[in-house]
């Protein structure tokens, strides 16, 4: 038995039907007759160059790698693949957490989708002076932005930025009679919200956190302020993750929150890891908190 004429073959009327405005058929709104409904339709990995919001320069512009979602009913064959990238292609100069549930709303109404999906990952840079000398440079931060409109209309959005830190290990320090092991790390914050919230909110929670921040340059006076500073306030992973959620516990723009920190041990052949959910830590007054802003 052939394709054409098989449990997958095509009514000549459908074909017809099918076919669209320029004359050319339509296979992706083709009818399809296994009855298996797919989560997640749409690409994967699209580089492009995007506008977001700067909390000091207004705008920055960056390059993203984005993926985008729907849903796709039973019945139906394929989704529109060239819909996705008009749709980012639209907002690409004007890219901000205020205009994802926009662009959720889009996908859904063009690609006839009862669900939608967004992500999008990109590198954030901010111009940081060093403590003493005030040399400046950028430094990078990765940044992903998630967004999914379910099919009863709700939207969740969650920020995540990874934040370059340095520590120094308090164990190290307290039993060495010169000196204390430090290293560089990194901790990944991701964060629901009930308003707007900057990038540079998000990172200077996590900086605060640190034995110290990181900088792209630092002349010998900075080096100096830098190294003293990580020394005179040492971090175990664990003080790093607990100061974070503490002070995010304290916001109440927050309504969620985890964070990660991975310190690239110096002395060791692995890192150390820590990690907090506020699924975890919620009292009655978090989860209000979260109901009313689900209500609102």
């Amino acid at each position: 038995m052939s394709r054409a004429s098989g449990q997958y073959g095509r009514n000549p009327l459908t074909a017809i039907l099918s076919a669209n405005r320029d004359g050319m058929r339509d296979i992706q709104s083709d009818p399809d007759h296994r009855n298996i409904p797919i989560d997640k339709v749409g690409i994967k990995n699209l580089r492009y160059p995007i506008k977001v919001l700067d909390r000091t320069n207004g705008y920055q512009h960056t390059v993203a790698t984005i993926n985008m979602y729907v849903d796709l009913p039973h019945k139906n064959k394929g989704t529109h693949m060239s819909r996705f990238v008009e749709i980012i292609n639209q907002y690409r100069l004007n890219l901000s957490l205020k205009k994802i549930s926009v662009i959720l709303a889009e996908m859904k109404t063009h690609l006839n989708a009862a669900s939608s999906h967004i992500e999008i990952n990109f590198p954030y840079f901010i111009e940081k002076r060093a403590p003493i000398s005030e040399a400046a440079g950028l430094m990078d931060y990765d940044c992903k932005i998630r967004g999914v409109s379910n099919n009863d209309g709700r939207i969740d959005l969650i920020l995540e930025v990874v934040v370059p830190i340095s520590s120094v290990c308090p164990c190290s320090k307290e039993i060495s009679e010169v000196g204390a092991h430090n290293q560089r790390g990194a901790v990944s914050l991701k964060v629901r919200f009930k308003k707007f919230i900057w990038i540079e909110d998000v990172i200077e929670v996590v900086e605060k956190a640190a034995s110290c921040e990181v900088f792209s340059v630092l002349k010998r006076v900075d080096e100096k302020s830098v190294t003293e500073t990580a020394y005179h306030n040492p971090k175990f992973v664990e003080d790093i993750v607990r100061d974070v959620a503490a002070a995010l516990r304290e916001d109440d723009n927050i309504t969620w929150f985890t964070v990660g920190a991975e310190n690239f041990e110096s002395i060791h052949n692995h890192s150390a890891y820590a990690h907090i959910s506020s699924n975890h830590l919620q009292t009655e007054d978090d989860l209000f908190k979260v109901i009313s802003s689900e209500i609102a």
